[in-house]
């Protein structure tokens, strides 16, 4: 019995012997009057066990049959399923086995089971709040996660992604290598998606800064005084699409695509497991057909503002132009133009006034083509091919004649001091101040 079967058990008694009216009793103990009246024809035919309500110690008629439990436990043991916390286990449930249980229940299961240990919340460190952005586009963070999101069924994979500051919506891609192209392929898709962002949040990765060449003569300098660091290929496609770059002092500046890369980390991992992705083209359509669509369904939140800050393409803006690698070129007297160690010659329809020793743009293009502009104007361009070198037959050396020593001064002997001193006197130039030995 309980300290509140015991109140009760008190309360009712003083009832009972009058102590205090059944009305007390009943605003004491929360009940109604005609329920009191009957705790106590109770009380007196079965006596202090009435307080007890007949269904304690019962199980409840809610409650999971053991097969379900059983069934439960046995699949989450699986290790397939190995590290899934409470939440994700139940979605899996539901989904895979249409096992349809609260995320509760099934955390009791886990912690019984000894799939799962409960963990004591800890303080973390607080960083300084930051509101959202009101409108969908206005801010949209980039970043790159290193994970080995294959395990060991794959190759290394990097997830390149971009998450809505306003949204949480997010845009991502798999690829093999974190490189100026699959950044460029991504950003492409995302422009042709949604259009023009009004400005990007990212590190300071040398995908997006260059690395700074300080002189010494500019390190004593003030930062604002120095020479102004030229773009990366990044940072000039952003600029001639009219996208403000932002560059983050620190990770926990952009704590929106750091936590998402926490969340991936953790479902996208045990998704990709579940379906047995063991490629780069099988992990992308897991994720594009899969875990985006659940993650802007499930995650995402409604902007402050109902407008788009998006902003579409204008016939002035090529993406396959700037989403390049573009380099300056100087045109030689001939009109050709070097790169690469290839020799590229401009065709004569487009030879233009001021093109003779003048500078082209060269673009790279990301499908492998090559685009040479001057001015405004795009130029069509031949690669020259080099003849090769023949060579040139030259004939055998002789052989080397064995040189024989010379014999002059085998007779030639110095017996006596004054001939040494007269041998080392030349007799037609005789030295000043010197006489001759009589």
């Amino acid at each position: 019995m309980t300290q509140r079967d015991r109140d009760r058990l008190v309360a009712l008694k003083k009832a009972r012997k009058g102590l205090i009216t059944q009305r007390q009793a009943a605003k004491e103990l929360g009940q109604s009057e005609r329920h009191i009246r009957r705790l106590l024809v109770k009380l007196g035919a079965e006596g202090d066990q009435t307080i007890i309500h007949q269904l304690r110690g019962r199980a409840s008629n809610r409650k999971w049959a053991e097969k379900v439990k059983n069934a439960a436990i046995r699949i989450l043991s699986d290790k397939t399923y190995a590290g899934f916390g409470p939440t994700l286990a139940a979605e899996y449930l539901a989904d895979q086995h249409h096992i349809q249980v609260g995320r509760e229940t099934v955390r009791k299961w886990m912690i019984e089971g000894k799939r799962w240990r409960a963990k004591k919340q800890r303080l973390k460190k607080i960083h300084q709040w930051r509101e959202r952005r009101p409108r969908f586009g206005e801010l949209v963070q980039w970043d790159t996660s290193e994970h080995a999101w294959l395990e060991d069924r794959g190759p290394k994979l990097y997830l390149i992604s971009m998450i809505d500051d306003a949204t949480s919506r997010i845009h991502a891609r798999f690829v093999m290598h974190d490189s100026t192209e699959q950044n460029m392929r991504l950003l492409w898709s995302y422009l042709e998606q949604n259009g023009r962002p009004l400005s990007f949040y990212t590190d300071k990765a040398s995908l997006f800064l260059a690395a700074p060449k300080t002189a010494r003569d500019q390190k004593s300098l003030p930062r604002d005084e120095r020479e102004p660091l030229p773009p990366t290929q990044i940072g000039r496609a952003l600029r001639e699409l009219d996208i403000v770059w932002i560059p983050a002092h620190s990770p926990q500046a952009k704590g929106r695509i750091e936590r998402s890369f926490q969340t991936a980390q953790d479902r996208l991992v045990k998704g990709l497991r579940v379906a047995k992705a063991r490629t780069l083209e099988e992990a992308n359509h897991y994720l594009e057909a899969k875990f985006i669509p659940w993650w802007n369904r499930t995650l995402s939140v409604s902007a402050a503002c109902a407008d788009d800050a998006h902003r579409p393409l204008q016939k002035t803006h090529s993406l396959a132009s700037s989403l390049s690698y573009v380099e300056a070129r100087h045109v030689a007297g001939d009109y050709t133009i070097q790169l690469d160690n290839k020799t590229y010659q401009i065709a004569r329809a487009d030879i233009q006034a001021g093109l003779r020793h003048g500078q082209v743009r060269v673009e790279a293009r990301l499908d492998g083509s090559l685009a040479v502009r001057f001015r405004e104007h795009y130029l069509a361009v031949a690669e020259c091919r080099r003849q090769p070198k023949v060579a040139v037959a030259r004939p055998p050396r002789k052989a080397a004649v064995a040189r024989v020593k010379s014999q002059w001064m085998k007779n030639f002997h110095l017996t006596s001091p004054e001939k040494t001193a007269m041998s080392l006197i030349p007799a037609a130039s005789p030295v000043r101040g010197l006489k001759p030995i009589q």
